[in-house]
């Protein structure tokens, strides 16, 4: 009985999966940051003008 392909076949699914960890967490992370970054420009666009900090006498 010959097993390789069996067995070259499981490893390869196992890289796969193995990658798939790896790859679709960090893309995950780069979206949820692109979308925050967004959202703080968004934010800081619409937020009338802060108050100068220097006092006046």
């Amino acid at each position: 009985m010959n097993y390789l392909g069996y067995v070259i076949g499981a490893y390869a699914v196992f890289a796969a999966v193995l990658l798939w960890d790896v790859i679709v967490p960090q893309l995950q992370i780069r979206r949820e940051l692109r979308a925050a970054r967004l959202r703080a420009a968004r934010d800081a666009r619409s937020a009338p003008p802060a108050e100068p900090l220097e006092l006046n006498r």
